[in-house]
């Protein structure tokens, strides 16, 4: 079980998990042990609440198909152990930050202050490149 908060748990036969080699280098360890780890899990298929299905599918995030399937893939560990954990931490994280509420921007305006000087600043600039010109004689 996948506890993603007190009330939302998935369940293992939600989640597919399946060895893979490992990419890049590593030397002997890496060519002949499959500790990497793709993990998929399928949105629309799963028992998430219905707010957690159309918050996941509205994100634009590359590790989630038009189909709505998640695929994560975990390599960083030179163990299985340790790339399925990884790839479940990061599965929870995701739909964590998917149903987490951003907070309403207040729009503001500039002080007084702020304004006068970004004004005083952009005359002395022109100043300073005022006196780039060609020299009279």
């Amino acid at each position: 079980m996948l506890r993603i908060s007190n009330s939302v748990e998935l369940g293992d036969w939600e989640i597919e998990i399946s060895q893979i080699r490992a990419q890049g280098s590593g030397g002997q360890n890496v060519n002949k042990v499959a500790s990497a780890v793709h993990l998929r899990f399928d949105i629309p298929n799963s028992s998430l609440p219905p707010f957690y299905k159309e918050r996941l599918m509205a994100l634009s995030d590359q590790r989630i198909s038009k189909e709505g399937v998640v695929v994560i893939k975990a390599q960083s560990h030179r163990t299985l152990e340790l790339n399925k954990e990884d790839a479940l931490a990061r599965l929870r994280e995701l739909i964590r930050e998917a149903v987490k509420q951003q907070k309403v921007r207040k729009p503001t305006r500039p002080t007084k202050g702020s304004q006068r000087r970004r004004v005083d600043g952009k005359t002395r600039k022109g100043k300073t490149k005022s006196l780039r010109g060609k020299v009279k004689v």
